[in-house]
């Protein structure tokens, strides 16, 4: 029989990790989204193409994914710990050099917090996924749908402060404050009671048999066109409206915070939204109304349209990641945290050929608006996919 006691002791501990995952995904949102409001000033302090301007996703994202594969053998190891203080520290280190020189600096303090990135995201998800049963949250989609809801916070704080602070020539000050917010973070959690590393027999996974499933392959499809997907628009709506004319120029790095401000109010109703209707539902919709609201985005005639049509985007997509993270951990338990490992890492793939692949057909082109077809795709497929029951 539990004991009473411990079972207290337990939820008390389970509550603080939850906050500091809360905490840390604040500016892990900053950081996730900071080269969308960012790419207008960036490509004209380093002087760069569409092109070029695309590779910062990638290097960002690569190194991601090269985050995620390590978040995978430190988990596995050790446990949620190293992994969690180690992206924070790497965040840290990254932004605060991303504007003290050249675009090779730039493009290596890019790596930086983008391999920090690509610690934490995962931690953090599988973490709250984990340990939400015993919180008192209604589900697992709910508590990583308010997880998410604080990155929704971060990426919203990105857009306002970067247009703020880039008016009043203080962008190095924002970036420094984002540094030494993150050390600060790193010494207040360090000696929370992280859960300890999975024993072999329950984080094994049989891959062979795995490969066989349906399922498993519409996970990594997920997996890899949503955060692509996302990202693309999130990243390339402001450069978008900047050559919609004067006034959107004027707009450009405000514009990522009306499609963010979306998916955060979003999923901060996202609890209540999955307590009255099936998950399944929620998806199917979120993708229909995301694929309309890109084609807004796209097909507007005027600014206004535009800025609808991201914030139809936005709140459509909003839980779309939340229930996909939340069913991977109830489908597969503890051996989600080395599934997720590959999951995560398509999650970093996605966003770092996505969102380059629209500044390439951009430049090939000469149209924006063509590379953006690309999410628009991506969203369609998603909903193709979710109309089966798997």
């Amino acid at each position: 029989m539990a004991n009473p006691q411990t079972e207290l002791s337990q939820a008390s501990s389970n509550w603080k990790l939850v906050l500091a995952g809360q905490i840390a995904f604040l500016p892990t949102g900053i950081l996730t989204t900071l080269l969308g409001p960012m790419l207008t000033i960036l490509i004209a302090h380093w002087a760069m193409n569409d092109t070029q301007a695309g590779n910062l996703f990638l290097v960002q994202f690569l190194a991601s994914l090269a985050g995620v594969q390590l978040s995978g053998v430190l988990l596995a190891r050790w446990g949620f710990r190293p992994a969690f203080l180690a992206g924070l520290l790497l965040m840290a280190g990254g932004v605060a050099t991303l504007f003290m020189g050249s675009l090779w600096l730039g493009l290596i303090s890019v790596a930086a917090y983008g391999l920090g990135l690509g610690l934490i995201i995962p931690t953090d998800n599988l973490l709250i996924a984990e340990i939400s049963t015993g919180t008192g949250l209604t589900s697992r989609a709910g508590a990583v749908s308010l997880l998410n809801f604080f990155w929704g916070l971060g990426a919203v704080l990105c857009s306002l402060m970067v247009a703020w602070t880039a008016a009043h020539k203080l962008l190095p000050f924002f970036l420094g404050s984002v540094a030494l917010f993150l050390v600060l973070l790193a010494l207040a959690v360090r000696n929370l009671p992280f859960p300890p590393a999975a024993k072999p027999a329950e984080s094994s996974v049989a891959w062979r048999n795995l490969a066989k499933s349906p399922a498993i392959w519409l996970f990594a499809a997920v997996f890899f066109l949503y955060p692509g997907a996302e990202t693309a628009v999130g990243g390339w709506i402001g450069p978008y409206v900047s050559r919609l004319g004067s006034r959107g120029a004027e707009m450009a790095s405000m514009m990522p915070a009306f499609f963010w401000a979306a998916l955060t109010v979003g999923r901060g109703l996202g609890t209540a939204v999955l307590h009255h209707f099936s998950e399944r539902r929620v998806l199917r919709a979120g993708y229909a109304m995301g694929a309309a609201g890109i084609a807004l985005m796209l097909w507007a005639p005027a600014l206004l349209g535009v800025i609808i049509g991201a914030l139809i985007t936005g709140l459509s997509y909003a839980t779309m990641y939340p229930i996909a993270v939340a069913r991977l951990s109830q489908r597969f338990g503890v051996a989600a945290r080395s599934i997720g490992a590959v999951m995560f890492s398509l999650a970093s793939v996605g966003p770092a050929v996505i969102p380059w692949m629209v500044g390439v057909i951009s430049h090939a082109t000469g149209s924006l608006r063509a590379g953006l077809l690309l999410p628009l795709g991506a969203t369609a497929i998603l909903f193709l996919i979710h109309l089966f029951e798997w």
